[in-house]
C-alpha cells in the first residue's frame, strides 16, 4: 500500500474512532491522548502533585518515558505502583487505561479495582472491573454478562455505556458468530435501548459478514439504532462499514444521505472521505477535507489531509505549498511533514532534495523508513554500489528491521533487473529467519522471475501454512498455477479463497479474470478485469483486459486501452510483451 494512502487511512480511522469510541478507554491509546481537531491535551495529573513523594514521582517519570519508547507494559506497571503508593484515583485510572492498551488484562483488573476503591463514585471504574472480571471469568459468560447488564439497568446512562463496551468484553472470544448470537440474546430484553441495537450491529460486523443472514441482521440492527437515536454518528459509521463490505457505492450513498441530514457529523464525513480514497476518488475526498478546513481554518489536521491527498493526486504544486506551510508552523510529530516533502521530491525526481528531506526525519517509526528510502534515492541517482554500501552500513535494532533492510537491498537489485542478486540476499535473510512471512513471499516472487516455479509453490505453501488467511499469498500461488502451469482449476480455487477474504482487492480480481480467460470464459473474464481496472488502473491489469478484448475480436478497443496505459507506464514489461505478442 502506498505510504500516503496508509497514512490517510490512519487519519480517517482516527476521525471515525473519535465518534465511535468517544469516552471508551478500551479503544483509546493512552499513548496518543489527542482530542479531535485540536492540540494534544496534557495528561491529567494528580490534584496535588507537590504532595507526592519522590518515589511516586520517579515512577510517574518511568511510566512517561516508557510510553514514549513504546513500552506500554512497563508504563502500566510503573503507573500502577505510583497509584498504589500514592492512593491517587487519577493515577489508578491512568494505570488501568495503559494496562488495557498493553493487553495486560490481569494488571488492568487490579488497577481498575484500585481505581474503584479510591473513587467509589466512579461509574466507569465499576463498569471496567465488571467487564474485565467477565472476560477472565471461568464461570458462565452469558450469566455474568446478564448480571452486569441488570446492574447497569438501574441507571439508564449506565446501561447504554455497558452495551457500548459489550463487544470489547467479548473481544477474546474466537468464535465471532457465537459472540454475535450471544449479543443478540443479551440485547433482547432491551428493545428500546439504541446502544443494544448498536452492539448487535457491531457484533455482526465483527463476524466479517460472510453469512448473508448475519449481514441482514446487523444492517437491520444499525437501522433500528438510528431510528431510536436519529443522527447518531456511531451507529451511522457501523452501518457504513457493514454496507461497504458488500458495496462501497451503497456505503457512499448512505453516508451522503446521513450527512445531508446531519451536516456537522465530522467523523461521518471523514468516513466518507476514507471510502473515496479507497475507491481512488481522490478529488471527492479532498473536497470533503477542504470544506472541513474552511469551516475550521485553525485545524491543521484538515490542511494536512488536503496536502496528503493532493500528493496522491499528483497535484504537486498544491501539495508542496501546503506542506511547506505546515512545515513552517511545526505541524505534527517531528519529521512527519519533512517525510511527506521527501516523498514529493522523490516523485518529482528531485533525488538530492529527497535525500536531504529524509535526513530530517530522525524520530519515530518513519525515521527507519526514511533511512531505507535514502538508499533507494542513491540508487535512483544511478549509483547502485553506493546505495548498497549505504544500506549495509545501517544498524537494524530488531528482527523486523533486519527483514526490512534485506527487502530494501533486494528491491534495489530487482529494480536493476538483477534477480539472482536479489534472490541471494533474500534467501540468506530467510536462513536467519526461516518463517518470516514477508521473506517467504518476497523469495517466492523473485523465484518466479527466475523460473523456479517449484520453489515458488513451496515457499507460498509454507507461508499459507503459517497464515491460512493471507489473501496475497493465496492469490500469488493461485495466479502462478494459472499463469505458469497447466493446473488452472487448482489455481482458480486458491484465487477464489483469496477473493472471499479480500473481495474488493483489484489484483485478486485481476487473477480471477486471468483464470477465467485461461479457461475460455471470456465474458466472465472481462467482467472481473473491468472491475479490477476500474479500481486500479494498473498496466498489467490493462494488459490482461486488452488481451481478453483481443480474443473477443475487439482489437481496436484493446489497442486504445494499451496505448492509453503506455503513456503513463511506457516501460512496463507485461504490457509491452502483450502488445508485441498480439499486435505485431
Amino acid at each position: 500500500m502506498p505510504i500516503v494512502i496508509s497514512t490517510l487511512r490512519l487519519l480517517f480511522v482516527g476521525l471515525a474512532a473519535a465518534a465511535l469510541w468517544a469516552g471508551n478507554v478500551f479503544a483509546q491509546s493512552p499513548a496518543d491522548p489527542k482530542p479531535a481537531g485540536g492540540a494534544a491535551a496534557a495528561p491529567e495529573r494528580p490534584a496535588a502533585v507537590d504532595e507526592l513523594t519522590p518515589e511516586v514521582l520517579y515512577r510517574i517519570l518511568v511510566g512517561d518515558v516508557a510510553m514514549q519508547r513504546g513500552d506500554a507494559a512497563l508504563a502500566a506497571r510503573a503507573y500502577f505502583e505510583a497509584a498504589r503508593d500514592s492512593r491517587d484515583p487519577v493515577l489508578a485510572r491512568r494505570a488501568t487505561e495503559i494496562a488495557l492498551f498493553a493487553r495486560q488484562r490481569t494488571l488492568a483488573l487490579e488497577a481498575a479495582k484500585l481505581w474503584q476503591e479510591l473513587d467509589p463514585k466512579a461509574e466507569r471504574a465499576r463498569q471496567m472491573v465488571a467487564s474485565l472480571a467477565v472476560s477472565g471469568a471461568g464461570s458462565d459468560l452469558k450469566a455474568e454478562l446478564q448480571r452486569v447488564l441488570i446492574e447497569a439497568a438501574a441507571n439508564d446512562k449506565s446501561l447504554g455505556e455497558a452495551f457500548l463496551q459489550l463487544n470489547q468484553a467479548l473481544s477474546g472470544q474466537t468464535d465471532k458468530v457465537a459472540a454475535f448470537r450471544l449479543v443478540q440474546e443479551l440485547a433482547r430484553p432491551y428493545p428500546k435501548v439504541p446502544e443494544a441495537w448498536f452492539a448487535i450491529a457491531l457484533a455482526g460486523y465483527n463476524t466479517k459478514l460472510t453469512d448473508p443472514a448475519i449481514t441482514a441482521a446487523a444492517t437491520a440492527a444499525a437501522d433500528r439504532a438510528l431510528e431510536l437515536k436519529p443522527g447518531w454518528d456511531r451507529a451511522a459509521l457501523v452501518k457504513a462499514d457493514i454496507l461497504a463490505k458488500g458495496s462501497p457505492e451503497a456505503a457512499i450513498a448512505f453516508l451522503k444521505q446521513f450527512l445531508a441530514a446531519t451536516p456537522d457529523a465530522r467523523a461521518v464525513a471523514g468516513a466518507l472521505a476514507q471510502i473515496y480514497v479507497e475507491q481512488k476518488r481522490f478529488a471527492e475526498a479532498r473536497a470533503i477535507f477542504q470544506q472541513m478546513w474552511e469551516d475550521e481554518p485553525e485545524d491543521r489536521e484538515f490542511e494536512f489531509a488536503v496536502a496528503a491527498i493532493s500528493l496522491q493526486m499528483k497535484d504537486y504544486a498544491t501539495a508542496q505549498r501546503l506542506l511547506e506551510e505546515l512545515d513552517k508552523v511545526g505541524y505534527g510529530d517531528k519529521g512527519v511533514v519533512p517525510f511527506y516533502l521527501a516523498q514529493l521530491a522523490e516523485e518529482t525526481k528531485h533525488y538530492d532534495e529527497a535525500i536531504a528531506r529524509y535526513r530530517e526525519v530522525t524520530e519515530g517509526d518513519r525515521a527507519w523508513l526514511a533511512k531505507l528510502r535514502i538508499g533507494a534515492m542513491i540508487a535512483k541517482k544511478g549509483d547502485l554500489p553506493a546505495a548498497r554500501s549505504y544500506l549495509e552500513g545501517l544498524q537494524p535494532e530488531s528482527a523486523e528491521r533486519r527483514v526490512e533492510l534485506a527487502q530494501a537491498e533486494a528491491q534495489l537489485l530487482r529494480d536493476a533487473g538483477d534477480y539472482k542478486g536479489a534472490y541471494a540476499i533474500l534467501t540468506a535473510a530467510l536462513e536467519r529467519q526461516a518463517d518470516s512471512v514477508d521473506l517467504l513471499y518476497d523469495v517466492a516472487m523473485v523465484a518466479e522471475k527466475l523460473d523456479r516455479i517449484d520453489e515458488v509453490e513451496a515457499r507460498l505453501k509454507r507461508l499459507i501454512e503459517l497464515k491460512p488467511d493471507n489473501a496475497q499469498a493465496l492469490n500469488a500461488l493461485g495466479y502462478t498455477l494459472v499463469d505458469r502451469t497447466p493446473r488452472t482449476a487448482e489455481g482458480l480455487k486458491l484465487i477464489e479463497r483469496a477473493l472471499q477474504i479480500a473481495p474488493d482487492d483489484p489484483f485478486i480480481l485481476d487473477s480471477m479474470g486471468w483464470a477465467n480467460y485461461r479457461m475460455g470464459r471470456l465474458d466472465d473474464s472481462e467482467k472481473f478485469l473491468r472491475r479490477a481496472f476500474g479500481d486500479q488502473a494498473d498496466p498489467e491489469i490493462a494488459a490482461h483486459l486488452g488481451e481478453v478484448l483481443w480474443a473477443k475480436g475487439e482489437r481496436e478497443r484493446a489497442n486504445e486501452l494499451w496505448q492509453s496505459q503506455l503513456k503513463s507506464s511506457p516501460d512496463n514489461p507485461v504490457l509491452i510483451e502483450t502488445m508485441r505478442r498480439l499486435a505485431h
